[in-house]
């Protein structure tokens, strides 16, 4: 997997997203232990990890919503080698296109889409090592270089 500073060092990533996200940092770290990693504004998203290997990032709750008009309140984003190719498969076996592929600019290139359930899928690439700072964030504590660190 290639390295990116803005993005967890995981492959499977949940998005949960709360009407407040700071109150959301400040409960998981209590209550389960979790850390935040980096600050991405004060209330749009949080990342944090928790144990050696495990990663979450809190979201801004935004009036996105299913097709049945239910809130959304989270998505898995899943890092893999070729979003395009990723995309191409998923279409091919009819899975609804929230957003296609594009690039960003903390150095990914992902597309969003839905299942036959309604659930979201966020595939994500990495294109290039984007220190969090470089587009407006804040490193609150470096995400662990190995296992145990």
């Amino acid at each position: 997997m290639k390295v990116n500073r803005a993005t967890p060092p995981v492959s499977v990533v949940p998005v949960l997203s709360y009407p407040d996200v700071r109150a959301a940092v400040t409960w998981l770290s209590a209550a389960f232990g979790f850390v935040e990693r980096t600050r991405i504004g004060e209330r749009h998203r949080a990342q944090m990890s928790i144990g050696v290997d495990g990663a979450v990032i809190v979201a801004e709750l935004h009036g996105d919503k299913t097709e049945n008009a239910e809130q959304v309140t989270h998505l898995v984003r899943v890092v893999v080698d070729s979003v395009d190719g990723q995309f191409e498969r998923a279409r091919a076996q009819s899975a609804h296109v929230i957003e296609p592929p594009t690039d960003r600019e903390y150095g990914e290139r992902d597309c969003t889409l839905e299942d036959l359930a309604g659930h979201r899928w966020q595939f994500a690439e990495t294109l290039r090592d984007v220190a969090p700072e470089e587009f407006g964030c804040q490193t609150v504590a470096p995400w662990p270089s190995s296992p145990g660190d």
